[in-house]
């Protein structure tokens, strides 16, 4: 059923460096990278499928690069590991039997609301981040 893999907790860091560049800023991939602290490689198959699912848009040329095709608002969590993950939201019920199928539906679903999260969540996490981080005694 739910796995999150690397590539998926890579785009949510990639995602979260683009959401806080400057609105319709471009940013290149190198500079995602360092930033969030993903490898350069991986990060380009993760920022191409994103792309084609219309989550990111390309620039292209010397000054180009990637920026955000939508608010984080409309993005959830889901959405990423949908696209990322192929078997994540998958029926894991392999039985025909009408109370395993009750039962691992409503897990399902339950593991479905978890996930429901917008991503524009990571704004409020960056400044609990930056309040803890500022702490002082």
């Amino acid at each position: 059923m739910v796995g999150i893999s690397t590539k998926t907790v890579y785009a949510v860091a990639a995602l979260y460096q683009l959401s806080r560049a400057p609105k319709d800023a471009v940013l290149k991939i190198k500079e995602i990278a360092t930033q969030a602290a993903v490898p350069q490689n991986f990060l380009e198959q993760i920022l191409l499928e994103l792309k084609k699912q219309g989550i990111l848009e390309s620039v292209k040329g010397a000054h180009g690069g990637y920026r955000l095709a939508k608010s984080l608002k409309e993005v959830t969590l889901k959405d990423i590991v949908a696209i990322l993950e192929s078997e994540a939201f998958s029926d894991p019920c392999k039985t025909e039997e009408p109370a395993l199928k009750l039962f691992w539906n409503d897990i399902r679903n339950e593991i479905l609301s978890v996930f429901e999260v917008p991503l524009s969540e990571l704004e409020n996490y960056g400044l609990k981040a930056a309040g803890a981080l500022n702490f002082s005694i």
